[in-house]
């Protein structure tokens, strides 16, 4: 016979048998509404987690300096800012759809950037190091391979998937089998823009996992990578109706703190971790 003074009490819901407000497959109701919201947060983050996974660096080994790490979020914060106070500040010269696509266009532009200069600098570094290190660095290259090859299919699918004309060529001739094909083409963009827009960001974050290759490798990228979206953005022009000191100043400011935090880092890696580029080399 079961107490009566609180110690032998079932909880509310529960029997002898188990609980009995269970639903069919014996999951609570709060629980099973619990494990809904998870659900839907986790199939909403799905692209930009994926991003992550495929952009960050990835090798045990790797140093992971935090004080680099902090100034390199609060270099892309006082960047952030900067931009913020510009598009504040002034008024747009044009509509503020185009300074969005304008913006976007520029940072696939720095991915691309990166993919045409990454490889070549990770090759030329691999092939400069000396035979016991090239080994090494060779069997770390899977890493930013891996990060470039995504990134571009990404980018490959997401401009098919909006190209209409090609759908109508390839799939109106298929019934309904091509509608069923247009129509995963036209979901798997709304995972793939998010996706390639994160993946975008994270590889000039990252340099394209080149980390996993070498320490050295980062710092001695990311200054090409902002250089060459300061010209980019100087041919364009402003995007706002500055000053053109202002416009100097900011246009100027970035490759300048980028290039300085560039140096910095090498010369933490050299003072606190005896890291350089020629012990890297091997020379």
């Amino acid at each position: 016979m079961a107490r009566q003074d609180g110690y032998g009490r079932r909880p509310d819901g529960w029997s002898a048998a188990g609980r009995t407000d269970a639903g069919p497959y014996g999951t609570p109701p709060a629980d099973r509404e619990q494990t809904t919201r998870h659900g839907c947060v986790t199939v909403l983050m799905a692209p930009f987690v994926t991003a992550a996974r495929f952009q960050r660096p990835g090798r045990e080994d790797r140093l992971a300096d935090p004080a680099i790490s902090g100034a390199q979020v609060a270099r892309t914060c006082i960047g952030l800012g900067a931009t913020a106070w510009l598009f504040y500040a002034y008024s747009l010269r044009q509509g503020a759809k185009d300074v969005i696509d304008e913006k976007l266009t520029e940072m696939l532009i720095a991915a691309a950037v990166l993919m045409v200069v990454g490889p070549l600098a990770v090759g030329a570094f691999v092939f400069a190091a000396r035979p016991p290190l090239r080994d090494r660095y060779r069997r770390r290259l899977p890493g930013p391979l891996t990060a470039f090859g995504v990134l571009f299919a990404g980018a490959a699918l997401l401009a098919f998937s909006f190209r209409r004309d090609l759908h109508d060529r390839l799939f109106v001739g298929a019934g309904d089998a091509g509608f069923v094909l247009s129509l995963l083409v036209g979901l798997t963009s709304l995972f793939l823009l998010p996706f390639v827009l994160t993946s975008s960001v994270l590889c000039v974050h990252h340099s394209f996992r080149t980390a996993d290759v070498h320490e050295v490798l980062p710092p001695l990228l990311s200054p090409v990578v902002v250089v060459a979206m300061s010209v980019l953005q100087a041919v364009d022009g402003p995007p706002v109706n500055a000053p053109h000191s202002v416009w100097f100043l900011f246009l100027t400011g970035a490759p300048l703190s980028v290039t300085a935090l560039s140096f910095w880092e090498l010369r933490r890696l050299r003072t606190r971790y005896g890291i350089t580029l020629r012990g890297a080399l091997g020379r």
